[in-house]
């Protein structure tokens, strides 16, 4: 989640676009958070839907979600997050990361993550697929294997993840 000051609707697009992995934003690097202070947002229901341009770094996509209970923390390299039930669909095209389409429906999850590492557990039905320099997802009923830049297995939603660089 970026600085700055945040309107509900800003805040409801953010999380939407978090929970696709699409977007601007999503993947700072260890050394960049070292230093990041602490902050936590909180959100009861929410929906949003969209499209996005950003026209620095090539990528254009479109998002629509919506679900109730999300909760975010992070400090330093710290994040740890949990989402009640909530359902999304997007579709980005990056020169960056590739092209991504995705749906997804979580009856819950908690996530907590320290620098490069990730673990999640969860119920969801993450369905879709992801290619380009960045790496391949796939993913069906929650169940499948990013390799990439991130390289990561998941079981009906939960799941072990490494950012490589």
């Amino acid at each position: 989640m970026s600085g700055g000051k945040h309107t509900s609707k800003d805040l409801d697009a953010e999380i939407v676009k978090e929970h696709l992995g699409v977007g601007t934003g999503r993947s700072q690097p260890v050394i960049d958070t070292i230093e990041r202070p602490g902050k936590a947002v909180a959100a009861g229901a929410y929906a949003s839907a969209g499209k996005y341009e950003d026209g620095s770094v090539d990528e254009i996509g479109v998002y629509a979600g919506a679900g109730f209970g999300h909760a975010r923390a992070e400090w330093s390299f710290f994040d740890a997050e949990a989402k009640g039930p909530n359902a999304s669909a997007g579709a980005e095209i990056s020169k960056a990361t590739g092209v991504k389409a995705m749906a997804k429906a979580e009856l819950a999850s908690a996530s907590a993550a320290a620098g490069p590492v990730k673990a999640t557990i969860g119920l969801a039905a993450d369905t879709g697929i992801g290619f380009g320099p960045s790496g391949l997802e796939a993913k069906v009923l929650g169940t499948g294997f990013t390799i990439g830049r991130r390289t990561g297995v998941s079981f009906l939603g939960s799941g072990f993840e490494i950012r490589l660089w």
